[in-house]
Parts: structure tokens; sequence; C-alpha cells
């Protein structure tokens, strides 16, 4: 069932995604290793508050005001730049069909994609997977640690933050002029947020606990790629729930 899931939430209708966020939710109840909720609730709620005065009406301002074609350019340009990191850790997990898929990618949207603004990769059938060095410390065998909220940035745990510190380091906008690298970086999470404004309606209950579970079963399944526990069985076939 968690597979169905996380493959389709993006492409499915809110009914849908409702639905299946619900059993995702109480699929696994006990699985979150949290000694430090005390203070990741602090820091959620000032995550929180920050997203609600600043980021979030960014997000719609840009998403209401930018043409589409424009904001699918940028979401691509910001893409293509991840691609060299997913590239890499393609490597390092030993994954020589999904690297050579990759840098197929990124060397098809960097020339003819016009530096990565128009993905001409994926309709010639590069898909882009999605890598990054949490997975693959997690591929290696590294323990997830303790779950943790950083400050303006979200969900993680010692692991993937270690991840993320490199995944930061391998982000060519680092090593340029601060008068560039602030407005891209600035840029690419305002992008990122307008693409989650859809779904901030499908937060329900304790929403700490609905964050923390959605995001460690998520690096759950990317980590063993799909292949996860289903213990539905045969209930996690849900062609029947078309209507939505």
């Amino acid at each position: 069932m968690n597979q169905i899931l996380l493959k389709n939430t993006g492409r499915r209708g809110p009914a849908r995604v409702l639905a299946l966020l619900v059993l995702l939710l109480f699929s696994h109840p006990a699985l979150a290793t949290d000694p430090w909720e005390s203070a990741n609730r602090k820091v959620f709620q000032f995550n929180a508050f920050f997203d609600t005065r600043v980021v979030r009406p960014v997000a719609i301002t840009y998403s209401t005001l930018m043409p589409p074609l424009v904001q699918q350019g940028i979401s691509n340009f910001f893409s293509n730049i991840d691609d060299i990191k997913v590239t890499i850790n393609d490597l390092l997990q030993f994954k020589l069909d999904a690297a050579a898929s990759d840098s197929a990618r990124l060397v098809l949207n960097s020339t003819v994609g016009l530096v990565g603004f128009i993905d001409v990769a994926t309709p010639v059938g590069f898909v882009k997977n999605e890598e990054d060095f949490g997975q693959t410390f997690g591929v290696w065998g590294m323990p997830a640690g303790p779950y943790m909220i950083i400050p303006t940035v979200g969900p993680s745990n010692v692991r993937d933050t270690l991840g993320w510190l490199l995944d930061i380091a391998f982000n060519p906008f680092v090593y340029g002029d601060s008068s560039v690298s602030v407005p891209a970086y600035a840029t690419q999470q305002v992008s990122l947020r307008a693409g989650l404004l859809a779904f901030d309606e499908l937060v329900f209950g304790d929403e700490y606990i609905f964050v923390r579970e959605a995001y460690l079963q998520r690096r759950d399944y990317l980590i063993k790629d799909g292949e996860v526990e289903d213990e539905f069985g045969d209930f996690s076939d849900f062609s029947d729930f078309s209507e939505f």
C-alpha cells in the first residue's frame, strides 16, 4: 500500500490522496525514533510560524503572478542542477544503469534544454531518479539515528542531516558570489514551496506526527527503492478507488 501511495501522491485527486494518507499515518504507528520530540516540536512550531508569515505568502504570490511556463522552466532548471548530485549518488550506490540515465539527462538538458530550463530528457526516456547522500548512507547500512527538525528546513534525522550537508556541497551555487547564490537559493525554495501549496489542506490531526510519519516512511521507501514490506497484502491494490 505504501508503495502505491508514494508513487502516486503527486498525480491523483485530493480525495484519493487524503484517503491514502490516512492509511499511511496508521500503518506504522511505532516507526518513529524520536527521543528529541520535545525540542523538535519547538523547532517545528517555529518553522510553521516562519512558513505562515514568510514562505507561504511569497510562494502564493509567486504562483499567482508568475506564468506557469516560467514556473516550470525555473523548476526544470533547479532539477537539472540536482541531477549532478543524483548521478554521483547513483554511482556511489553502484546503480550503473541509473547513473548512465541521469548523466544523459544532465548532458541533454544542460545543452539542448538551454541550461536545464527545458526538460528534453524525460520525453525521450531518461526519467529522473531521486537519490541523495542520505539515501546512499542508508544503502551503505548507516543507521538513521534520531529524528530531528532542522530550523527553516524541516524534517530530517541524523543520517539525512549529514547527507544534506554533502548535498549542499555538490550544489555549484554554493561556490558562487553571494549576490548570485543567495537569490538562487531563495528562488529554489520559493519554487519548491509553490509546488506544495496544493497539499497544505491535506495535513490534519497532530501536524507534527503527520509530518514525522510521512517523512520517515518516504525516506524508507526511497532507500529501499520501493521494496518495502506491504502489510496490507491484497488490499494494497487501489484500482477500485478510481472514482477518486
